[in-house]
């Protein structure tokens, strides 16, 4: 399977569908711009064909922090439903991860939503580990602010 990186609108579009499984919030109609909104701070939005199908997408971002050094940050990675257990979700990460080493970067990190216990195991098979609670607070708007 062949990875590219979305550049054009048309690209960015075509991976929607896929991404809308493991962000089902997202609004078709705002896709492309969240995406070229994104890219102004970092973001990046990869994906895998079977033949002309968009099967598998991940949004990254490279990183650097006190702790971690260089690393890539997998925002997203999503096979879609129907294509999985082909291959093409492991092959994603050997892209990233390659991606990722070709930038200087030592680490490869993603947080994963307790209840994906299937994207758990995947990843354990895949050579990762989990290292880390993640904690988030939703916050009020500032005063004045809807």
């Amino acid at each position: 399977m062949e990875v590219r990186v979305a550049s054009t609108d048309a690209e960015i579009a075509a991976c929607f569908a896929v991404m809308q499984v493991l962000r089902p919030d997202l609004q078709e109609a705002g896709f492309v711009a969240r995406v070229r909104s994104l890219a102004l701070t970092g973001y990046g939005l990869a994906y895998g064909l079977e033949g002309e199908r968009v099967a598998v997408v991940a949004g990254f971002r490279l990183g650097d922090s006190l702790a971690r050094g260089p690393f890539l940050y997998v925002d997203d990675l999503v096979t879609a439903p129907e294509l999985r257990s082909r291959g093409y979700g492991a092959a994603m990460l050997a892209w990233l991860r390659q991606f990722a080493r070709d930038r200087g970067c030592a680490r490869l990190h993603l947080d994963s939503g307790l209840q994906r216990t299937d994207a758990h195991r995947f990843y354990e098979r895949e050579g990762m580990h989990k290292s880390a609670f993640h904690f988030f607070a939703l916050l009020p708007p500032a005063d004045g602010q809807a």
